[in-house]
């Protein structure tokens, strides 16, 4: 009782300081930009991730009780619920609940890894592990102070999993049957998305089962009770059948009947689509594909968003390994010590299919990094653990085991030091959105490319019409469209896109189970114009666009929100409508090169990547060839923040422009097509056709202007 009763005591020691070690370095940040007034909004740090303000307006929505059809406002997902919850009982600011959620809420993970260890009989290892898992490179990055999105519980809630399914099988208790089960709603509760880890655990247990323990009953009981966890059921359906099986399971002279259950919450699994998910997440990330086609109607091909997201790319095995490690040398070690570590306590290959997801990385991006690493820290720490073993005394072996364990914390404490992400917006952009706010309606749509989304719903409470969580190719091609093409034709897109998606709105609400039953195709905005306005192509009806169509009516505001920082972006907005949509045939880029690195001699500006602006003779020379430019622009604001601008005409039949924005250091490079977009006339000239929109707002961070049409 006593030795129980110290290895309780220091269970819980490890724990704390292990806790208080993560929060301690997730502090980091905070103070490195303590003094920092560009990232404070109402007293306080704003959040430094787009998707954040994802779950913020939908607590913020929860708090405030009002809502409306169609906003896409997460009111019912567990993120936004518990900000809630934690913002109504606690006594601080909500800008400070979702600022510090991550630093808290990530730093919970040590209590499973240290329980885990315990299971082995290792605290010490645990101990160790825990240090490193809690603020290694790929877990830091995404829990860290003000990264307020879901993977500040996405890999403590699995590793709860882990621990649970661990303690299950070596104890074969029953309450670890209603644990695991447990774990597995709140896993899927909080990430929908989690029905991949899930199986993969139920698959590996069955394994465990039918090769190694294929008598015990118990094995059958944890396999049912996981299974009825994670049908594609109601989450107070799969609670009801979680908490009636175990009820089962109390009556012994039931277990006759387990094999059954088993068999029943298997099928029930299929026929509720429970797999469907799973196939659905391996395509998207790992089989992606440049171009999607629609299945249905005219087969229109739109560009994939997935080619652009960098947490989906292909990463160098050296970025892989700093990402799960902190350095190459600690993943070698990590690897091999979990080898080691397995043979010496199977038990821990059930940690395989996070592993296995966080190997995914090598192939399906970066963002898989994070769940490698609770495991492979045992790793490490168990060689660490080992080694110190050969020493001859307590004092040395204490040594051993800090000195080690210093040397794999360094690079990743160095990692944090130097991770200096900035928060989405600064001060003075979030002042341009909460001045909108003012002025639009709740119903008002604003344009903007979907990176903007969720900050503008969360502050200027407006709809959008993409976001970071709508942006496939369908609904990218219009937005994409209106910012990189003229005026003319970008108004009567934008009046059309907004009209059709509320009208899409209003179609499926009124026709839901017409459509349910008869399983019918819901097409893109853009098939369902060119089919309305009489055309078989759509090349041919964005043509028609240059023409004096007639637009529908009117129900709502639309704002054009258009950032400064969208010039680092501006291709890879262009690219998403720079494509035959008919035959998937990517067209030929416009030109667009912006700057910053610059050097003058004499009259030669050089531009960098061989490109050389001549002021006297106006001409700009890349890869040794020399054409004409058509004009040379400058603009700049003054103290007043009054914008002006000087176009000096070269030669009228050239094609490429120079722009000088001196107020911001920025050379722009561009061709005709892209001088006379949408959001290089509005955004960067301040040239707009008074017919078509109105100024709102116009600040050198962002400028908004108001559709006419």
């Amino acid at each position: 009782m006593n030795n129980l009763t110290h290895e309780t005591k220091l269970t819980l020691l490890y724990i704390t300081v292990a806790f208080l070690f993560s929060v301690a370095v997730r502090m980091i940040w905070f103070y490195q930009f303590g003094d920092y007034e560009p990232f404070h909004h109402n007293g306080q740090f704003m959040i430094n991730t787009n998707d954040g303000y994802y779950w913020a307006e939908g607590a913020r929505d929860i708090l405030s009780g009002v809502s409306q059809a169609n906003d896409r406002s997460p009111i019912t997902t567990a993120a936004s619920q518990l900000t809630a919850l934690f913002a109504f009982i606690l006594p601080f600011s909500f800008e400070s609940v979702i600022l510090f959620m991550p630093v808290f809420l990530s730093s919970l993970i040590v209590i499973p890894i240290i329980l885990i260890a315990r299971s082995i009989k290792n605290l010490e290892m645990g101990f160790v592990a825990a240090l490193l898992a809690s603020i290694a490179w790929s877990y830091y990055n995404r829990t860290m102070i003000g990264y307020y999105d879901t993977d500040m519980l996405n890999i403590v809630l699995p590793v709860f999993l882990l621990w649970s399914i661990i303690w299950a099988i070596r104890t074969n208790e029953d309450k670890y049957l209603l644990i695991t089960a447990i774990d597995i709603l709140i896993y899927r509760w909080w990430y929908p998305q989690s029905y991949s880890l899930e199986f993969s655990f139920f698959a590996l247990i069955l394994l465990y089962a039918l090769v190694w323990d294929r008598k015990n009953i118990y094995n059958y009981k944890l396999l049912a009770i996981m299974m009825l966890a994670m049908v594609g059921l109601e989450g107070y359906i799969r609670v009801i059948l979680v908490f009636g099986v175990f009820y089962i399971y109390k009556q012994k002279e039931l277990d006759k009947y387990i094999y059954y259950i088993l068999a029943a919450s298997i099928a029930l699994f299929f026929i509720s689509g429970g797999f469907n998910p799973i196939w659905g997440k391996l395509k998207s990330y790992v089989f992606k594909d440049a171009v999607t086609v629609g299945k249905e109607g005219m087969e229109l091909h739109f560009y994939s968003v997935m080619q652009t997201v960098r947490e989906a790319g292909h990463i160098p095995f050296e970025i892989f390994a700093n990402r799960i490690s902190g350095h190459v040398v600690t993943f070698v070690a990590s690897v091999v010590g979990f080898i080691y570590l397995a043979y010496r306590h199977k038990i821990m290959l059930f940690g395989v299919p996070l592993i296995g997801l966080g190997f995914l990385a090598y192939v399906g991006g970066l963002r898989f990094t994070i769940y490698a690493v609770p495991v492979l820290a045992f790793g490490v720490a168990f060689l660490i653990t080992e080694a110190a073993r050969f020493m001859p005394t307590k004092r040395l072996k204490f040594l051993a085991i800090t000195a080690l364990t210093l040397a794999v914390l360094y690079p990743n404490i160095t990692h944090v030091q130097e991770y200096r992400v900035p928060t989405v917006f600064n001060s003075n952009e979030v002042k341009v959105l909460e001045e909108l706010r003012k002025i639009a309606d709740r119903e008002d749509y604003v344009v903007a490319w979907w990176d903007y989304g969720y900050p503008l719903r969360y502050y200027s409470d407006v709809k959008t019409l993409i976001d970071g969580g709508k942006h496939s190719g369908d609904v990218n091609f219009p937005v994409s469209f209106m910012l990189t093409n003229s005026q003319d034709v970008s108004a009567k897109m934008a009046r059309l896109d907004v009209e059709y998606t509320e009208k899409k709105f209003k179609f499926i609400e009124e026709n839901k189970e017409m459509i349910r039953d008869k399983n019918l195709t819901i097409f893109s905005n853009i098939e369902q114009m060119t089919k309305d306005y009489g055309f078989s192509d759509t090349n041919d009806f964005l043509l028609s666009l240059q023409t004096d169509i007639k637009l529908p009516e009117k129900s709502r505001d639309i704002y054009f929100y258009l950032p400064h920082r969208m010039i680092d972006i501006y291709p890879t907005v262009e690219i998403f409508s720079n494509i035959n949509l008919m035959n998937g045939d990517m067209k030929k880029s416009s030109l667009f090169y912006a700057t910053k690195m610059f050097q003058q001699k004499e009259n030669i500006i050089m531009l960098g990547q061989g490109i050389e602006f001549d002021l006297q003779n106006k001409t700009v020379t890349s890869n040794k060839q020399s054409v004409p430019i058509k004009r040379f622009v400058q603009t700049s604001y003054d103290k007043s923040m009054k914008f002006s601008k000087d176009i000096q005409i070269a030669n009228s039949l050239a094609d490429i422009t120079i722009i000088y924005m001196s107020s911001y250091n920025t050379f722009l490079v561009v061709d005709e097509k892209t001088y006379n977009s949408l959001y290089i006339q509005l955004m960067v000239l301040e040239e707009y056709d008074k017919a078509l929109f109105k100024e709102v707002i116009m600040t050198p961070q962002a400028k908004v202007y108001r559709l006419k049409v």
